[in-house]
């Protein structure tokens, strides 16, 4: 762990507030889930909580059938970092954080297709230089809690409404897998 130099009082409610230095560092936004950990020598941990994650495994399998299917890398991420990959070595993208262009899309629930009228590329994962061709926010339960991806292979391929579809399809099935 990493001290900060800032302290906080509790307040008569029990409640403390993170500073906002924090929270725009480690991403944290009005309304996020917090898990609280303690240990034996008295630590209170906050750690932002990531409802996608617990699927790693699963989301894992997933893009690696995407992937076989769709012949594209596929690229699965949280709010904030990627959590599973298939197509490409996954110590260049696992555990990256998303890129801000990345979560706006999400921010805004809409699906991106890259076309050739496209004069910007997403780069949706931070120090990756693949850019995305189809990109979807992954929604359980109302909120936006994450996102799943095709990125460009080696051969600078536009999107089709295959792998729209196909990416949709993905990001809705991992939605309702995350609701149940």
């Amino acid at each position: 762990m990493k001290a900060t130099g800032i302290v906080r009082r509790i307040d008569d409610l029990g409640r403390v507030v993170i500073p906002k230095e924090i929270r725009r560092t480690m991403r944290i936004r009005e309304g996020d889930p917090l898990e609280i950990y303690t240990d034996n020598d008295g630590e209170v941990i906050f750690k932002k909580y990531s409802p996608i994650g617990e699927l790693g495994a699963f989301a894992a399998q997933y893009a690696e059938v995407l992937y076989k299917t769709g012949g594209y890398p596929v690229v699965v991420c949280d709010r904030d970092h990627v959590i599973a990959v298939s197509g490409i070595p996954k110590k260049e993208v696992l555990e990256r954080r998303v890129s801000p262009g990345l979560e706006e899309i999400m921010e805004q629930r809409k699906l991106y297709s890259l076309s050739s009228e496209d004069v910007r590329r997403l780069h949706p994962v931070e120090g990756v230089d693949r850019y995305a061709i189809v990109a979807a926010p992954i929604i359980a339960a109302g909120d936006v809690c994450g996102s799943i991806l095709f990125l460009a292979g080696d051969n600078g391929a536009m999107s089709t409404d295959t792998e729209v579809k196909l990416i949709a399809t993905a990001a809705a099935f991992l939605g309702k897998q995350m609701e149940e």
